[in-house]
């Protein structure tokens, strides 16, 4: 009894902690201006891909075949990663790192020509989704044309020499100096030659609160100059981005994931969250939800090794959660393998095991609005239940439309009852299962590491 009263005495000091921080975030918000998002974005998917290790060849032509069976799978935007050629001065590794850039208006020849990733990206429009490439505007390759004709564009230290960016060990990049005009010039000129080019539709930027938000805005003005359908996903979680940004990463939803699995937070740490994300972000600002990455993959495990039998769970909280989900190339193929950062690695498909899941889900995604991105999405609430250090319940509801979630995360079945749900019968999203809710609240039961999603028109 002790141990209970303890915790939830701590339970309610972190929610006023973070009531107090909601306060002093809350005003920064309310002073920013917010961005007006295209409707084909509305209810989208990203995909990243890895042109390295996609195929054996890795290369723009081999991404081809697999077009059709994203769009079935319900993807709507590729993201491809870095397309240009990697530095070789310092390079780590055999390949080298995608992130360090040799020419910003040139394409990497181990994938192709530009006129073949002219092609891929006409091909990927004829299927109506949408192209963004990878952008690096914080550093560059030591071998980039600039640092030999303009050293006056880069950081230096106190003996006068260039540096990697502070604080890391990318010994193979050197960092930019934004105080100079004229490389801020010659970076969005950069930036419009593959919108005006390539007929791209926007950019994912590496490490965008490393670069100076006014750098951003200015760079976004002028690509919806030439594009005002333009769409710009931050590698960034700063809120002030969102004039110049469409969509910023949720890190910090990610980082909790990975907490709760190991046991170091439970489904309160994503509550508090989620309210502290109200507070920060406007409603129309979209966020990226992801349970994989390059960066995760690569650096920090898999799925399998991060999330254990509760990798479907996880994906699904990140598709139904208020905001966009990302998959990363291989998920779908169930591929439980770190992929090589810095060398050749290709993924093995093993005939996609998980594609139908991602199908399924994503199809949902696309025609239900209460789970649609941003402010065309619905509200988000968490849902009482009598297990809650197991079981994480809780809907999102738009103009009469309520979508429930519910995850079983013991690796045993649990029953248990919900509470504070809106009363009516609601319909499994794939399958003949309904649940009717009654005004005293419904029993629910679940098997290990389980979900359910109920629909309520």
């Amino acid at each position: 009894m002790k141990m209970k009263l303890f915790l939830a005495l701590i339970s309610l000091i972190f929610f006023v902690g973070a009531c107090h921080t909601i306060e002093k975030e809350t005003e920064e918000k309310s002073n920013s201006e917010y961005t007006h998002h295209n409707d084909w974005s509305k209810s989208a998917v990203i995909y990243e891909l890895n042109i390295r290790q996609f195929s054996e060849k890795g290369d723009f032509n081999s991404v081809i075949p697999h077009l059709d069976r994203l769009k079935a799978m319900g993807i709507d935007i590729i993201w491809f990663m870095p397309v240009h050629p990697i530095g070789e001065k310092n390079r780590k590794g055999g390949l080298g790192s995608y992130y360090s850039v040799k020419d910003y208006t040139a394409v990497n020849s181990d994938y192709g020509t530009l006129s073949d990733f002219k092609n891929l990206v006409n091909e990927i429009h004829k299927r109506d989704m949408f192209v963004l490439i990878d952008w690096v505007a914080n550093h560059t390759a030591w071998d980039n044309p600039w640092v030999e004709a303009h050293p006056d564009w880069y950081t230096k230290d106190s003996t006068g020499n260039m540096i990697p960016p502070i604080g890391t060990d990318w010994s193979d990049v050197v960092d930019l100096n934004y105080d100079n005009p004229e490389m801020r010039t010659a970076m969005i000129e950069a930036l419009q030659f593959w919108v005006q080019e390539c007929e791209i539709n926007g950019y994912r930027c590496d490490v965008a609160d490393w670069v100076p938000s006014d750098f951003w805005t200015a760079a976004r003005a002028a690509l919806d100059s030439i594009n005002p359908d333009i769409f710009m996903l931050a590698e960034a979680e700063n809120p002030k981005l969102h004039p110049a940004f469409d969509m910023t990463y949720g890190w910090e939803m990610h980082h909790i994931s990975n907490e709760i699995a190991k046991g170091k937070m439970n489904f309160d740490s994503l509550h508090y969250y989620m309210i502290k994300e109200d507070s920060n972000f406007n409603s129309t600002d979209y966020r990226m939800h992801f349970t994989s990455n390059h960066d995760e993959n690569s650096w920090n495990g898999t799925v399998f090794e991060r999330y254990g039998e509760n990798y479907k769970n996880w994906a699904v909280v990140m598709a139904t959660i208020d905001g966009m989900p990302l998959l990363y190339s291989g998920q779908e193929s169930k591929m439980n393998e770190r992929l090589k950062f810095f060398e050749k690695d290709t993924i093995v498909w093993n005939d996609y095991p998980l594609e139908d899941f991602y199908s399924e889900l994503y199809t949902l995604k696309d025609s239900n609005e209460a789970i649609w991105n941003g402010d065309f999405g619905g509200d988000w609430a968490f849902i009482s239940n009598s297990n809650p250090e197991s079981v994480l319940t809780y809907s999102r509801s738009k103009n009469d439309n309520t979508v429930l979630v519910a995850l079983n995360f013991d690796s045993l079945e649990s029953q248990f009852s919900i509470s504070n749900l809106p009363i009516g019968v609601y319909k499994s999203y794939n399958s003949e299962e309904t649940l009717e809710v009654e005004e005293e609240g419904s029993e629910l039961s679940l098997g290990p590491n389980d979900y359910r999603i109920f629909i309520k028109k």
